[in-house]
């Protein structure tokens, strides 16, 4: 199902917009062993450039997605790393690196008081075209063919956000300076930014992504760049690439569209159980087919209210059940015991960008 016409006109912002993005930290990893540190233990490739990318537990879920910059340093290399500090079951990103450390040559340290991060889009119009590799799991990755450019910039501090297309770029910025884009572009608050990513369909930090909870693959890492499948070996990486090959996506990280019964100014609670509904069939309508009983729940992620268009509504981000978004089943998440006391509809759509997987005699590319 596609968002609404006149929803995604009036949400999706077009226009050169800036916006900073609170509570991330930044680590710095120097060092003459940096690149190959990071690269035994991100599940993206580590080459001297910058990327997206995630830190695996051993079990294959994830517990950190980061950011990964390029420094300017005539000693050694050195990398920026952007990522969610908020505490959670996984250790804190600088405790995990220090691990692994044993006689690497590498020195880190927590940079975060030095460096702002922002987002700028909105600089030009249309979706980005990329071609797509599949395997028979469901799994998805970009092809990026430019091998001349690399896919997520060069220039240091600023990455070309590729995690989809008309995200816009990341800015790491020296703290109390605003980026040189302040003067022309809207000026935005965070929730802007929020907003920006729920309406393309890209999960970001711990509120998205679950620490030891999410699977790469489930959080959509796969279709974002943030997986590299034929890397040598990384933490994490046995469960992934078996399940890249072998395994069933069941799950998927989709936007959503959440409708109440009743007027809101805030939107729902994060974390809330989406359960599906089938209609049962009945003398007045015994047309309606017997489906098995679905099983299980989805989850609601990040959401934000939408009251400035629609008092009822809000949209976010949800971890659902492929197998729940069939036609006829209708997907709801209940928190009438609690203060909100709403009960929310939930309607999901595939981001435009999404790929759709194209038949054998269409020319596929399969990767496996």
């Amino acid at each position: 199902m596609p968002i609404p016409g006149p929803l995604r006109t009036l949400l999706l912002r077009t226009t050169p917009t800036l916006a900073p993005i609170r509570n991330r930290a930044v680590l710095s990893v120097s060092g003459s062993d940096a690149t190959q540190f990071l690269n035994g233990l991100l599940a993206n490739s580590v080459e001297g450039k910058q990327s997206y990318g995630a830190f695996l537990h051993a079990q294959g879920r994830v517990l950190h997605d980061i950011f990964l910059y390029t420094s300017a340093s005539s000693t050694a290399p050195t990398y920026l790393i952007e990522h969610d500090p908020t505490p959670s079951e996984s250790q804190p990103l600088l405790n995990l690196l220090k691990r692994f450390v044993l006689r690497s040559k590498v020195r880190i340290r927590d940079v975060t008081e030095e460096w702002a991060v922002w987002a700028a889009w909105g600089e030009s119009s249309g979706f980005e075209k990329r071609e797509w590799g599949w395997a028979t799991s469901g799994a998805v990755e970009p092809i990026w063919r430019n091998s001349v450019n690399w896919p997520w910039g060069t220039d240091h501090g600023v990455i070309l956000d590729r995690r989809a297309p008309g995200m816009g770029r990341r800015l790491l910025v020296r703290k109390g300076d605003r980026p040189h884009e302040a003067s022309t572009y809207d000026m935005l608050g965070t929730d802007a930014y929020l907003l920006h990513r729920i309406m393309h369909g890209v999960p970001e930090g711990s509120t998205d992504i679950q620490p030891l909870h999410a699977f790469p693959i489930e959080s959509n890492l796969d279709a974002m760049g943030g997986l590299d499948f034929r890397k040598g070996c990384y933490v994490g990486q046995e469960l992934t690439v078996r399940t890249y090959h072998t395994g069933v996506i069941r799950k998927r990280i989709l936007p959503v569209v959440l409708s109440s019964t009743t007027l809101t100014n805030t939107g729902p609670s994060s974390n809330l159980s989406i359960k599906p509904v089938t209609p049962a069939p009945t003398n007045s309508n015994p047309t309606v087919a017997r489906t098995p009983r679905l099983r299980g729940t989805s989850t609601l992620l990040s959401s934000i209210s939408t009251s400035s268009v629609n008092p009822s509504t809000a949209v976010g981000l949800a971890l659902l059940r492929l197998e729940h978004l069939r036609p006829g089943v209708e997907l709801f998440a209940d928190e009438t015991t609690s203060a909100n006391g709403q009960k929310w509809k939930v309607e999901h759509w595939w981001p435009e960008w999404w790929p759709e997987r194209p038949s054998c005699d269409q020319g596929a590319h399969n990767v496996n």
